[in-house]
């Protein structure tokens, strides 16, 4: 007997001994990986992914990449060699300053940039005078200058709607933070109110992420684009005025009068 009862107690002091270790692995807390943190929620109770928080976030990150898209897209169209190129600047200039009508025509013809554009339609309308070249050089610019910048509008509204959709985040986060506590009559589970704070602050932070981008890179381009068009705008208008006329054609009153002043000097 006795060989028997020690074998028990051994068998019951070893489970004694294992029995909080067990617990603690099984009371132990669930890591949550950086990724999951900030990319993906889950729910405190049951560990299954928080559809709506996790799809607001990618809704986020999929903003992010348009803007960023948007961003390098503009910046490559909004060089000064896509808007007043130097050389042909310098061939408009070098042809027009020899009152050569036709190789400054040449020059811009075949160039797709702003400013060749622009002094394109005013030396096409040249036939008609130089007010017809005037307006079609605004006209021109204007049209030319309001596109470039629709181009750059996106930008301002993906500023303006990625905190609302993050603060829309934030508010069902606190939703799923304050249904916690009623749902434990006063006495949340800390970790599933973490859950649902956690959702509202990570949607507010990818919010604020992709609007301070976004509306700085508006700002930047908005104000390049309005530099280069205004100066090349003036570049063209300075070319244009060497067709401005020196004086203007007498009327018919100062006609008849000259006619009169010479009849009576015979």
């Amino acid at each position: 007997m006795r060989p028997t009862t020690t074998r028990l107690a051994l068998f019951a002091t070893t489970l004694v001994a294992l029995a909080p270790v067990a617990v603690a692995q099984e009371e132990a807390p669930q890591t949550t990986s950086l990724f999951e943190a900030f990319f993906v929620q889950r729910h405190a109770d049951t560990g299954n992914i928080e559809l709506l928080g996790t799809a607001i976030i990618w809704l986020l990150l999929a903003l992010s990449a348009v803007c960023v898209g948007l961003i390098i897209s503009i910046a490559l169209e909004t060089k000064r060699e896509k808007i007043l190129p130097d050389q042909t600047l310098k061939a408009a200039r070098t042809a027009l300053g020899k009152a050569d009508y036709e190789g400054g025509l040449k020059a811009v013809s075949s160039d797709e940039s702003f400013f060749a554009r622009v002094l394109h339609a005013a030396l096409t309308d040249a036939p008609s005078g130089f007010g017809s070249m005037i307006r079609g050089l605004d006209q021109t610019a204007e049209e030319l200058t309001i596109k470039r910048l629709r181009k750059v509008e996106p930008l301002n509204v993906i500023g303006g709607v990625a905190p609302m959709v993050g603060l829309f985040g934030t508010v069902y986060g606190m939703i799923l933070a304050f249904r916690e506590i009623v749902a434990a009559g006063g006495t949340p589970n800390p970790v599933g109110l973490a859950a649902g704070i956690g959702t509202a602050l990570t949607t507010t932070f990818w919010g604020l992420v992709v609007a301070i981008p976004a509306l700085a890179g508006y700002a930047l381009l908005r104000n390049k684009i309005d530099a280069l068009t205004v100066e090349a705008t003036r570049e063209a208008e300075e070319l244009i005025n060497r067709f401005k006329p020196t004086t203007e054609a007498p009327t018919a009153e100062a006609r008849a009068a000259e006619k009169t002043k010479v009849a009576k000097s015979a």
